[in-house]
């Protein structure tokens, strides 16, 4: 019995380990919680994108500081994701979820009535902080309550809510900065922040003490924060600068420097965020390096998609929003045929095939014209979005086929940190590679077309590659050493 979770002397003994898990007595009911919860999080990293020119002209913001208003949310979300799975373990699964929506809930209140860029920004790395909490502990209560073949079909539900949340994100951006005003996109978390928690509080039995209990590792949260900071911080001060410029290289060096000090610093600790030999297992590798691209492609499609519809083809941020709708359905339908075909073809195979299609996609979206309309650009956004959806799903149920209820919260906590700073990376590489275009004085669409030939070529490469690594057999219904079914 191959089990990837584990690289222990052995494994019976973990197999045979008491599960300290309290089930829900509705499951199912409980995973709609949890993927609303998670969809709110997902939809407030793309909402904001529709509403950019808005918040610009309002609050006087120019291109760096809206690119940090899209990236902060996905920095600290992504920077402190490891520290919220390994709290998710130690304090209880619940006890982290219902901490993290209240902060979320409460910073969005704050992002909504900030009257200034810097409270802005500092409202959305605060929402940030609460997403950290909320999302490693969901995806482990989702990997917790469910066993075998109902796993495989819970993780395929998470995967695709998520990436829909992120397509679907830019449709109510349009509909709510169109009507009542920006603000809106995010006040609309606080009534759903508060029915999820009362739900949740009333529905999910918190666990038993983990038997994993001891130190937090806040050096580690430190150091791989500071990091990521650093690496989003050079790539963004590239699209105003040369490579050869101090306030580009210098922070990406320190980004160089701080990932191997939080590598060595893990590997001397006794209770680390991240156990460097998590990075050995080939599962848990190809569903972080999958998710890390699909989120990035994603993420770009939708901030280049939305300025370019709005600032050359000049369509209001409603009809902008509309526009996207085509396209979260097809993001939702590529997430729902892939998680079907997972146990016959494995996950390997649907992600190379999915990032195939998402590189073409942006391969069309490489001729956009200057004077074009919503016919040049949709097919190419939905082609991406019907490729990207499995991706989402290879990405999730390779990296948590097999993981021990013990590691439910590192695991995802690992996973979502490569799906935030996919999100901020990508964002922060094509506000680069488009700096020209991103102003509204200057309506070209030069720089749109090189960042989606970079997107083209991101794509492509990343298929080769899960084709070479990623696992081919198909996904075991059966968890692992438990044998329920």
């Amino acid at each position: 019995m191959s089990h990837d979770a584990h690289h222990q002397h052995h494994p019976e003994k973990v197999a045979a380990a008491p599960v300290t898990e309290a089930t829900p007595r509705h499951p199912w009911l409980v995973l709609v919680l949890l993927c609303l919860a998670q969809f709110m999080l997902i939809l407030d990293i793309t909402v904001v994108n529709v509403a950019l020119p808005s918040i610009g002209d309002d609050l006087g913001l120019g291109r760096e500081a809206l690119t940090w208003v899209v990236t902060s949310y996905a920095l600290v979300f992504g920077g402190l994701m490891l520290l919220g799975g390994r709290l998710a373990d130690v304090l209880g699964r619940r006890t982290t979820f219902l901490a993290g929506l209240v902060v979320f809930t409460a910073a969005s209140l704050v992002s909504g009535l900030a009257d200034s860029g810097a409270l802005l920004i500092a409202g959305r790395m605060t929402q940030g902080v609460g997403a950290a909490l909320l999302s490693p502990a969901a995806l482990a209560l989702v990997t917790t309550t469910f066993r075998g073949a109902e796993r495989n079909k819970a993780l395929g539900v998470w995967a695709g809510v998520g990436a829909t949340g992120s397509a679907a994100g830019v449709l109510v951006g349009g509909l709510l900065t169109s009507g009542p005003g920006w603000e809106w996109i995010f006040f609309v978390n606080v009534p759903v922040g508060t029915a999820v928690f009362v739900a949740v509080l009333a529905l999910v039995p918190e666990a038993r003490r983990s038997e994993r209990s001891g130190r937090l590792d806040i050096p580690g949260a430190i150091l791989v924060t500071a990091a990521t900071a650093l690496l989003i911080l050079g790539v963004t001060r590239y699209g105003d600068n040369s490579w050869t410029d101090m306030t580009v290289w210098l922070p990406i060096l320190g980004a160089a420097v701080l990932y191997p000090v939080f590598l060595a610093v893990e590997s001397a600790t006794q209770e680390p965020l991240l156990k460097p030999a998590l990075l050995t297992r080939r599962a848990v590798v190809t569903g972080a390096f999958t998710m890390l691209v699909a989120t990035g492609l994603l993420i770009s499609s939708f901030f280049l998609g939305s300025l370019y519809l709005q600032q050359v083809v000049g369509l209001s941020a409603l009809r902008t929003g509309l526009a996207f709708l085509p396209v979260a359905i097809a993001v939702g339908l590529g997430a729902h045929l892939a998680a079907n075909l997972l146990t016959r073809f494995g996950p390997g195979p649907i992600a190379a095939t999915g990032l195939a299609i998402t590189a073409v996609g942006a391969a069309w979206l490489t001729q956009l014209p200057a004077d074009g309309g919503l016919a040049d650009i949709l097919p190419g956004l939905i082609l991406a979005g019907v490729g990207v959806g499995p991706a989402f799903v290879a990405a999730t149920t390779t990296a948590m086929a097999h993981v021990d209820h013990r590691e439910a919260g590192l695991v995802s906590g690992l996973v979502n940190t490569f799906h935030e700073l996919g999100g901020a990376l990508g964002v922060a590489l094509v506000s680069a590679a488009a700096a020209a275009s991103l102003t509204p004085a200057s309506a070209t669409v030069e720089g749109y077309t090189d960042a989606f030939l970079g997107c083209a070529a991101a794509a492509a490469l990343a298929a080769l590659v899960m084709l070479a690594l990623a696992p081919r057999a198909p996904l075991p219904v059966r968890d692992g050493p438990r044998h329920v079914h």
